[in-house]
């Protein structure tokens, strides 16, 4: 009985243009090879409008799509086509052209067994953006980029540059050059990468990710309000979205991948879902 009255509702928020805005989580990890151009592509296809990505640093200072600043044994290929084992080749060691010709998509993903294997790469920020806005131009529709700055204080001057300065102030000049701010949510776990953007770039909107911390936690940590609280949806709560919105933050919880689940934060009023499969959301299901 509660599941179907969360489904009504859920129903109900929809059908008054309440249904929060969907964002496809590295594109659409769980149908296309994350962070890829094939994965941005086919998001939009199915009616996203806001894509989720993490940019990291190549040695030459090129600022490319990735999660993660190494290569991942999950899905990763050498350009002899063997599988990477380990995690062990530092990405900022290389230049992008090196980067680039390592296979991110042909092997698949074990834990995405719905994901297409596609022959792809780790692309630029300044290619996703030109996708994106071509995509735009094409029909019509406003497309927005959460951009998360993939940084962590422990590999300051390891896998990435020595300073947060140095990092979003490279990712700014690609962003700026691309997209209008407008079109812009800028997102870290790092908060002094947050900081920095805020008191020296502030374009776009800033979210705030957190694993568990509280809204009060975050905030105190933080030290100002940003738009966005970004949690990760098992520990957040009806109430930390209401505390939220009292303080004028949006509410954007990640990585939602059940139907089930989009339906009740639906319920609770989120203004945005991050999720692996865009398809599964309530508003893309196929009658």
């Amino acid at each position: 009985m509660r599941s179907l009255l969360l489904l009504l509702l859920c129903i109900n928020l929809i059908s008054m243009g309440q249904s929060p805005v969907i964002q496809g989580h590295r594109g659409c990890r769980g149908l296309y090879p994350e962070n890829s151009l094939p994965a941005f592509q086919h998001a939009l296809e199915m009616g996203v409008t806001v894509l989720e990505m993490d940019v990291c640093l190549s040695a030459d200072g090129q600022v490319y799509v990735s999660h993660e600043p190494y290569l991942n044994p999950l899905y990763a290929s050498f350009p002899d086509g063997s599988p990477v084992k380990d995690a062990s080749i530092n990405l900022y060691q290389k230049t992008y052209a090196e980067i680039k010709s390592f296979d991110v998509g042909s092997r698949g993903n074990k834990l995405f067994p719905e994901q297409v294997r596609v022959a792809t790469y780790k692309p630029l920020l300044s290619e996703v953006l030109a996708l994106g806005e071509a995509f735009a131009h094409k029909t019509g529709r406003t497309i927005y980029y959460n951009i998360e700055i993939k940084s962590e204080p422990s590999e300051y001057g390891k896998s990435q540059p020595a300073t947060v300065k140095e990092f979003a102030d490279k990712v700014w000049a690609v962003i700026s050059a691309g997209i209008s701010p407008s079109a812009l949510i800028l997102q870290s776990f790092d908060f002094a990468v947050l900081h920095y953007w805020k008191t020296a770039i502030n374009k776009g909107r800033i979210s705030a990710l957190v694993e568990q911390e509280s809204p009060e936690q975050m905030l105190s940590s933080l030290g100002f309000v940003p738009d966005i609280f970004s949690s990760s949806h098992k520990y957040l709560t009806k109430e930390q979205i209401d505390f939220c919105h009292g303080k004028g933050m949006q509410v954007i919880p990640w990585t939602i991948n059940t139907t089930a689940e989009m339906q009740k934060f639906s319920a609770w009023q989120v203004d945005g879902i991050i999720t692996d499969y865009p398809n599964r959301a309530p508003q893309f299901l196929k009658p």
